[in-house]
């Protein structure tokens, strides 16, 4: 399985606060339920305070993996790659 990138697009997440970790995804009409959490990538330290900071998230859903930004300056999700079979 193979994430291809996309132009981001920006999405609605819903939180689980037990396991700190995104449970749904609403994308461009469809709704994708998170299964697991594959890696988290926190670029806050990297990048300069007027581009904000980042956080990535490489989550698997019932649909396949999916990458899912956090967008700290606008405080924003987006879905940045997809799984093809997705």
């Amino acid at each position: 399985m193979a994430l291809t990138k996309i132009t981001p697009t920006p999405a609605r997440v819903q939180w689980d606060r037990r396991l700190a970790r995104p449970s749904i995804v609403r994308v461009a009409g469809r709704q994708l339920t998170v299964t697991g959490l594959e890696a988290m990538r926190d670029e806050t330290a990297a990048y300069p305070a007027e581009r904000g900071p980042r956080i990535t998230y490489l989550v698997e859903t019932d649909a396949g993996l999916a990458s899912l930004v956090f967008d700290g300056r606008r405080r924003r999700w987006f879905v940045d790659a997809l799984d093809e079979a997705a």
